[in-house]
């Protein structure tokens, strides 16, 4: 008999949620358990992003700085504007309405990662910009207006940054130098945050929208912040969505949910739900491992030489 020959076996949220009420022993009958279980299948996604890696929401992000500018989004913010002609890499801009402001990290033109016609990246804003103001450069006296609010949703979505380098020279002569993660304590208590000079470490504050702190402050708009984030997934918003994961991850996925509407619906099979899905997230998740070599070289540093 012949197979099939197709590799395409995916499963909307509806078809998700069918499974998992099925392991309840119980049938989805009104549009509030649909309802009630995509909140769960969400909620899921979250205790995924606790528990640590999922490979396939890793993305890298190059990001130009700029000189003396310390704290950058951990991804690309955007302000869309008028006309950016005139304004200033590194000065701070200032809405006229809503008295918000916000350093220009990047332009249109200006050095790697070129931006769109009259937009504008931007550091996290102090306040919130409103569609319509006019903002004006602190160095340039520029002016412009504000095409529409500054959207914080890609930056929101990250959860952390895994790896960073330092790229300098790009192109053929180009060179990453790796940057090193501190702690907020380490942070704090650097005395010069001030001082310039190519960045050799960076500090997440994880805040509602994560922000990167570079030390020392960058003493260039030449350089670039190339690093490996993890993000969230796609929501799961209407039952014919399909979910963003590889189909290694699909049993999982429904051991899990059925475990969250047991939790609900079903408490005389939390317990050998919960044990499978546990079962089911260690395999995936052993899966879903780098598989390259460790190597690990001693430092000279801490031998004594007879």
């Amino acid at each position: 008999m012949a197979t099939s020959g197709s590799k395409n076996f995916e499963l909307d949220v509806a078809e998700y949620v069918e499974e998992a009420y099925e392991r309840c022993g119980i049938e989805a009958r009104t549009g509030y358990d649909l309802r009630s279980a995509r909140r769960s299948l969400n909620l899921l996604f979250a205790d995924w992003a606790n528990r640590g890696l999922n490979r396939w929401t890793i993305q890298q992000q190059e990001l130009p700085l700029a000189s003396n500018v310390a704290d950058y989004p951990l991804g690309i913010l955007i302000m869309v504007v008028a006309s950016s002609s005139g304004l200033l890499i590194g000065e701070t801009i200032t809405g006229g309405t809503s008295g918000a402001t916000a350093k220009i990290t990047n332009e249109p033109t200006s050095g790697s990662g070129d931006l769109e016609s009259n937009t504008l990246a931007i550091t996290v804003p102090n306040g919130t910009f409103t569609a319509g103001e006019t903002i004006t450069g602190s160095t340039s006296s520029v002016s412009t207006t504000v095409s529409t609010a500054v959207d914080l949703s890609p930056v929101q979505s990250s959860i952390d940054i895994l790896s960073a380098v330092i790229r300098q020279n790009t192109g053929t002569s180009q060179s990453d130098i790796q940057i090193s993660r501190i702690s907020r304590d380490e942070y704090i208590n650097i005395p010069s945050k001030n001082s310039t000079s190519r960045p050799t470490q960076f500090y997440v504050d994880r805040s509602i929208t994560p922000i990167i702190k570079l030390w020392p402050t960058p003493d260039s708009s030449d350089y670039t912040l190339v690093y490996d984030r993890l993000v969230r997934m796609d929501d799961a918003d209407a039952g014919i969505n399909t979910l963003d994961m590889p189909f290694r991850f699909y049993p999982c996925l429904a051991a899990g949910l059925a475990y969250y509407i047991s939790l609900k619906y079903a408490p005389d099979r939390i317990q050998v739900l919960k044990t499978v899905y546990e079962e089911e997230f260690t395999r995936a998740a052993e899966e879903d491992r780098d598989r390259a070599s460790l190597h690990l070289t001693p430092s000279r540093d801490y031998y004594t030489f007879i």
